[in-house]
């Protein structure tokens, strides 16, 4: 049983801009202790003394840095977000590269961490795993025509779509001992945002920090930040 007195600690990837940034400053004023997973040296300090940031692109093999920036803690909280996507083209002008591109960051950046930290999460009493994804990777909504109008990009609409049933997976796996759920923030006013966009990362972010706190024992789970759950 974990003592009161010991914060939750919770590794974010993708925090150097945008939603993960703001996440990691939600997480660090609630009392949380993060390590902050950034692509390139950062400039500047962390924003929080509860803040440890660490050079990590999920493209790689997790390194020594972010794995002794966790150390022998338990891992409440796993939040992959880390993600990329492409502009929206016609197939003629698909690159297939760009595909094979936004599935390793989306989807096999996110196996990587999980695979590296499962340790630390299973000494959690009640870990989570978020993968941060979109309504846009719902094969049945998809299906339905709801976005038919987005011009979204192949590459996005696929590596969402993989992203999501890698959550699954995970889930039915760690069923019983790790909880993992598919996230999606909302329409965000990001640079990765959608045109018309209208919720802040931080709005989104204090969303999830409260959300991450919830006994919720569902696995998978596949959901929105602006309310409710969504379709597989």
């Amino acid at each position: 049983m974990r003592s009161s007195l010991v914060p939750m600690l919770a590794v974010v990837t993708g925090a150097g801009r945008g939603f993960g940034a703001a996440l990691v400053e939600c997480l660090a004023a609630g009392g949380w202790d993060v390590v902050a997973c950034v692509r390139t040296e950062p400039a500047a300090a962390p924003p929080h003394d509860r803040v440890r940031t660490v050079v990590q692109d999920v493209r790689e093999p997790v390194g020594a840095q972010l794995l002794a920036a966790v150390g022998e803690r338990p891992l409440d909280v796993l939040v992959n977000n880390a993600g990329i996507g492409a502009p929206g083209r016609p197939l003629a002008g698909v690159d297939p590269q760009t595909i094979l591109d936004a599935v390793d960051v989306n989807v096999a950046g996110p196996l990587r961490l999980a695979q590296a930290l499962l340790p630390r999460l299973l000494a959690a009493p009640a870990p989570l795993i978020v993968n941060v994804t979109s309504r846009l990777g719902s094969l049945s909504a998809q299906a339905a025509g709801e976005f038919a109008g987005r011009g979204t990009s192949y590459a996005y609409r696929i590596a969402k779509a993989a992203q999501n049933m890698l959550t699954i997976a995970l889930a039915q796996e760690l069923s019983g001992r790790v909880r993992c759920w598919a996230v999606h923030p909302g329409s965000l006013t990001t640079a990765m945002g959608a045109a018309g966009a209208t919720t802040s990362p931080h709005d989104a972010a204090t969303r999830l920090v409260r959300l991450l706190r919830s006994p919720d024992p569902a696995s998978p789970r596949y959901l929105s930040l602006d309310g409710g759950d969504l379709p597989w």
